[in-house]
């Protein structure tokens, strides 16, 4: 490519000039292409430890003139190609002009102008694409592991860092590239090269360690090595990028969410020197993900930017240094010193933004107030006016309307005039319409808790006034720090959530901590247009909701009525049709239960958003991913805080077991109701944390009996009696029976434990978990989660087709890895359905990953025993059309193997069975006409297909004419006999066609004579690379012209029958030639059969064209000497050349299954081919060592691409 010209004081050093004209020299880098010795050895590994540009630029063009001692570099090429175009256009186009300047000042300054004319074009063409926001030096490095990895342009290069890989005991400095769905090495030391890829979705763990034999490394595990990089110059941001590309690999493959760059990131004012735009995308999702977990802000919240600043306190009257941040809807500040102050501010909330008088004590200050009357005051900012400014740019494209000036409910559409609690059965039409969401619902306006309370009489004991207490320390808490969204939260605020929140205040506090009065604010109308479109519609979803709807909280008196289910019911079901991709799961069942008690339909709802994406992450999906990795976090901070239980713990093996339940309804379903809302209070204050630091406090005040535990049972009794006994002493609500309590004998009640007490003693003893290092611990247990997931899907689809295929357990685990690696390359790498479309998680293991036509093909290619030549891809297109039975265009594991298996393991009669059935309808299609008679096919196609089929076809007649009598039966007055016949009758045809048809042999249709000529070309171009070619050869010709026969004789005997079945279907036929009672010569079907192979092998590879030429003759002569043609009429379709031209298909002509079978076993040959066994192996090693990669689709097949060369 031509480059900006560069100054090159010696043009000769580690150069080789070869080719020169007075004004330009074009040299080649020592070291590259053939020879160079120890020179060229030395500068080779010079190019990969420096990163020089000549490693992907070995060619390059300079610009000389004869007075001056300086060489201006003005082209580079990878190629002799490139560099070479590049030097003939030189001398085509300036070499001429050149020569008749004077001055050799003028000549350098037009060839330098020329050249940056030439760039400054090509950039103007491209300025459109994305790539031009990366340096040159990046995208020389992007173009550099192209070449190395042999890797497509749809593989994007995030990084790339210079460090040292350790191979065995001895470190190989080298470049380390980090791609999007990759993780490359190479190294090139003395001759030495050293190459490591390893996708990511591949990897199981990755660690940053540092050892005496391994200085600050990161070690990235496999399921089958390890790897070890040390040496970087910035370690922490490497590990940083490396966890986020993991981290997006697990994401793909847990749900297939590919990575998509982030639109609104905003461009940089200049190109960032060895920055890449990806990067700069991985930083700010980073930023992003930090930004909103730290105030609970929702998921497309953008971070804008941050800067430090001071936040005047009017509690505690002084300035308290932190910082600022502005994101796309909110401003948030966060106090330097943890708990001591955080603030959220709303843009919506916001009515002035206004720059104050700056003073020594109050430098550069910004006053923020909002529309409920409060101010806040910031100072000491660094850039104020490029602040206010983003400010003000901000709020005006935020929505001026507050969700206070009009109510959610008003959008909603009114399905019913009545506002009377739902309590008709939910099978009446009336019961169905009320259970739409509209305002006149009780639970639209207040919680299920108020409406049991509301007509109790009024308490005066002394639980009733600690209740009351509370709720006066509360509002003396608003009045200080303010209330709603932008609420000072402060270190008093978590002490009056430690002590319980009033129950008049759980919902609205819940909302305001969890975010989730923030989303319901900019989402008005949402949940009743949900309700309003999910009601009414069933899904797999819905009949889970249904069932799990009285189970929960069935000790409750507000949900032992329709009111409570019905209310349940349709946030459940809103959520579902919300996000389908989680639907519904069990569990979500008892936390929505909860939620409803505390608030309003609509705010449970957004609760339950809130959890579900935010709070909860993964945890309701359908494998529980996220409560499996907090289960495994919880394991690894029991072995670091309890571990002489941890190892008795795990001999048991009871950690799994009870911590599961615990995690998914945040300890509801364990523990007493009035005990288990106040952790539900700590959790939407403090996150996940609180969840862990009781589970922790629970074991370590049970560790004494654990540790005397001998069985897992003895283990879980021990912790149920002791979760049943954890008591509530300051409720006021009357008692709740829980289930659980059946848990305790009849011999003495153990002793009652207060919930503050086992929170208070949760943070004295384990109060120094950080969500960071929680989050850091995740992502470790994610890798490992997923993967065992991944493995335990593999080990599910290896036992399920045991059954179904001879594959041993190892081949099968081999051909998973292969298929399932097709699959995910393709979802990078493009292909011909959406990535979505293959992968549903829903399904059974088996059907999970699916292939196109396009993948299957690769696959076959490489894995199939039958190689056909140029005639593979048409073989493998009929046998995808044959497994494919529900027409998707994909198939799947379990089809897959079906179809290999066949071919692989099958006895004689199975293998011809599957080649006869590839050459007939559905894997027979009429657009695979090759022949001269295209134009024949055209129009007579639909006959033979009838004519195969035919006694399909009266079956089916005859079941229609049946069911037809059967209906008429009833009459015109027997309407209702009739519809219970019909529903019957349908009902058993559906159960007949559930049950699953033995195939026969007898039950095979016919072969018309065009299908047969396609088997011949099959068997032509598989046995080409056979050994025994020439005794194949004769032994295919004998049993063509013996078929050819038995269907004349067929025909023949059959002729009356035969027009008598074809008179219900019409002929495409044009007028047929009269038969004659003498055949054609002989020699003209030799000459068709000839012609036949001969078209078979049309496209023949390169390096068989002399084989192909002998094998073509040796047929010819074999075929003239074994064919008997004198029964043969006219119209038999023969596919030749000139002879056949005006033929039409002969449709009396065919032959069975069983006459095939029958002519083949008369060839020892034959019998010896397809009876012979295969090897799948050196396939399976072929196929996975293959390593090249096309374009658009994938090709690389290796489940793991790990690759060392030296």
């Amino acid at each position: 490519m031509w480059i900006q010209p560069e100054e090159v004081l010696l043009a000769g050093a580690l150069w080789v000039s070869e080719r020169a004209n007075p004004f330009f020299i074009l040299q080649r880098r020592r070291g590259h292409g053939r020879g160079g010795g120890l020179s060229g050895l030395l500068v080779g590994t010079l190019d990969v430890v420096l990163d020089s540009s000549a490693r992907v630029a070995p060619y390059r063009i300079l610009l000389q003139t004869a007075d001056s001692q300086i060489y201006w570099n003005i082209s580079c090429g990878s190629s002799r190609k490139e560099i070479t175009e590049h030097w003939d256009w030189l001398e085509a186009n300036l070499l001429q002009t050149i020569s008749i300047f004077d001055n050799d000042e003028d000549v350098t300054t037009f060839v330098k102008g020329k050249i940056c004319g030439i760039i400054a074009e090509e950039n103007r063409l491209k300025q459109g694409q994305d790539q031009e926001e990366d340096s040159g030096k990046f995208r020389e490095a992007e173009l550099k592991m192209r070449k190395l990895f042999g890797m497509p342009d749809e593989e994007k290069l995030v990084n790339y860092y210079s460090c040292s890989y350790w191979k065995g005991r001895v470190p190989r400095q080298g470049w380390l590239y980090l791609s999007i769905n990759h993780l490359c090495f190479y190294s090139f030391l003395l001759g030495k090269e050293v190459t490591v890829v390893v996708p990511w979705t591949e990897v199981t763990q990755l660690e940053k360690n540092a050892t005496l034999v391994f200085p600050e490394s990161v070690r990235v595990s496999t399921r089958h090595t390890e790897h070890f990089f040390s040496m970087f110059l910035n370690i922490n941001d490497t590990f940083k990028l490396m966890e986020q590309l993991a981290n997006m690999a697990m994401r793909q493959l847990l749900d297939n969410e590919a990575f998509a760059v982030d639109p609104s990131l905003p461009k940089p004012c200049k190109t960032l020197k060895n920055v890449s735009a990806l990067k700069r995308d991985f930083d700010a999702r980073a930023k992003n993900e930090r930004y909103r977990a730290m105030f609970r802000l929702t998921q497309d919240e953008r971070l804008d930017g941050h800067t430090d600043c001071t936040l005047w306190t009017p509690f505690a009257k002084m300035h308290v240094v932190g910082q600022l941040f502005i994101s796309n809807n909110y401003i948030c500040f966060s106090s330097r010193e943890e708990d001591l102050c955080q603030l959220i501010i709303p843009l919506r909330e916001v009515s002035i933004v206004e720059k104050a008088d700056s003073s020594s004590v109050l430098p550069c200050p910004v006053s923020i107030s909002t529309k409920n009357k409060m101010t806040f005051l910031f100072a000491n900012l660094k850039d104020r006016d490029f602040l206010v400014q983003r400010i003000s740019d901000f709020l005006q494209r935020t929505p001026d309307s507050s969700w206070g000036d009009a109510h959610p409910l008003a959008l909603i559409g009114h399905s019913t005039s009545s506002g009377a609690p739902v309590s008709a059965s939910p099978g009446t039409d009336s019961a169905h319409k009320k259970r739409h969401y509209h305002s006149g619902l009780p639970t639209a306006s207040q919680g299920l808790l108020q409406l049991y309370h509301q007509d109790a009489p009024e308490d005066l004991g002394p639980k009733a006034m600690k209740e009351k207490m509370k709720e006066e320390a509360w509002n003396i808490h608003f009045s200080e720090f303010g209330r709603g969204v932008c609420m000072y939260r402060t270190s008093r605020t978590r002490e009056l959530v430690l002590n319980g929140i009033p129950e008049q205040l759980r919902g609205e506090l819940w909302l305001l901590f969890s975010g989730a009065q923030n989303e319901m604010a900019t989402h008005p109308g949402y949940y009743g247009d949900l309700v309003e479109q999910a009601m009414g519609l069933c899904s797999l979803a819905t009949e889970e909701i249904e069932r799990d709807l009285h189970r929960s909280m069935p000790e409750h008196r507000a949900f032992q009525n329709e009111m409570g289910i019905a209310a349940l019911r349709r946030v459940l079901t809103a959520y579902a049709h919300r996000n389908p991709g989680i639907g519904y799961c069990q569990a979500m069942n008892i936390v929505t239960s909860v939620l409803l008690l505390y608030c309003t339909e609509e705010e449970a709802f957004w609760l339950l958003v809130a959890l579900c994406e935010r709070m909860l992450p993964d945890y309701y999906n359908t494998r529980v991913v996220g409560a499996l990795v907090d289960q495994g976090v919880f394991e690894e901070l029991t072995r670091a805080f309890l571990p002489l239980l941890y190892e008795h713990m795990q001999d048991l093996g009871v950690i799994s077991t009870i911590s599961l339940s615990w995690f998914l309804t945040l300890f509801l379903s364990v523990m007493p109701f009035d005990s288990a809302v106040l952790l539900v209070d700590c959790f939407f204050y403090e996150g996940i944390k609180v969840i862990f630091q009781v589970a922790l406090a629970v074991l370590h005040d049970n560790m004494d009996a654990l540790l005397s535990c001998s069985d897992e049972g003895e283990a879980m009794t021990i912790l149920g009696r002791y979760l049943d006994n954890v008591v509530n002493k300051q409720t006021v609500a009357p008692p709740i029976p829980h289930l659980h309590a059946l848990l305790t004998s009849g011999e003495d009640p153990p002793p009652e434990i207060d919930v503050f007490d086992l929170i208070k003693s949760s943070y004295e003893k384990f109060g120094s978990l950080r969500s960071d290092v929680i989050e850091q611990m995740r992502f470790k247990q994610r890798l490992k989660v997923i993967q065992s997931l991944e493995d335990t899907a593999k080990r599910s689809v290896v036992r399920a087709m045991m059954t179904e295929s001879a594959f041993s357990i190892e081949e099968l685990e081999e051909l998973y890895c292969l298929f399932k690696s097709k699959h995910m390359t393709s979802c990078y790498w493009g292909a011909s359905s959406s990535a979505a479309d293959r992968h549903d998680p829903s399904l059974p293991y088996l059907e999970q990953y699916r292939i196109d036509p396009a993948q299957f093909t690769q696959l076959f290619a490489s894995l199939a025993p039958w190689v056909c030549g140029g005639h593979t891809h048409t073989l493998s297109a009929r046998l995808f059309r044959l497994l494919d039975q529900n027409q998707d265009g994909l198939v799947n594991f379990k089809e897959f193997i079906t179809g290999l298996s066949g071919m692989y393991h099958g006895d004689m009669t199975e293998k011809l069975k599957l080649l006869y059935k590839l050459h007939l309808p559905p894997a027979l299609v009429p657009e695979e006409a090759e022949s001269a008679l295209e134009a024949t096919r055209f129009f007579t196609d639909e006959e033979p297909a009838e004519s195969s089929f035919l006694s399909d076809l009266d079956t089916l007649r005859q079941q229609e004419v049946t069911s037809g009598e059967e209906l008429k039966d009833g009459g015109a007055d027997g309407e209702e006999k009739k519809e219970v016949k019909d529903y019957r009758y349908y009902l058993r045809m559906w159960a007949k066609e559930k049950e699953p048809k033995r195939e026969t042999i007898k039950s095979l249709p016919r072969m018309n004579q065009e299908q047969f000529i396609e088997v011949c070309k099959t068997l032509y171009n598989m046995f080409s690379e056979e050994p025994l070619e020439q005794e194949l050869y004769h032994a295919i010709a004998t049993v063509a012209s013996l078929l050819l026969h038995i269907g004349e004789v067929g025909k023949k005997f059959g002729n009356g029958g035969k027009k008598h079945e074809t008179q219900a279907t019409p002929t495409a036929q044009a007028t047929p030639l009269s038969p004659q009672e003498e055949g054609p010569d002989e020699a003209q079907v030799c000459c068709a059969l000839a012609d036949a192979q001969l078209e078979a092998a049309a496209p023949p590879t390169s390096d068989e064209d002399a084989k192909d030429d002998t094998s073509v003759s040796s047929y010819s002569v074999v075929s003239s000497g074994s064919l008997q043609c004198e029964d043969i009429a006219d119209d038999t379709v023969l596919i030749g050349g000139e002879q056949r031209r005006g033929s039409v298909l002969d449709v009396d002509w065919s032959i069975s299954f069983e006459q095939v079978l029958a002519s083949l076993l008369t060839e020892p040959p034959l019998v010896d081919y397809f009876e012979g066994k295969r090897d799948i192996h050196a396939k399976m090693a072929a196929c996975k060592a293959q390593r090249v990669v096309e374009r658009q689709t994938s090709s690389a097949s290796d489940h793991d691409l790990t690759q060392h060369s030296t």
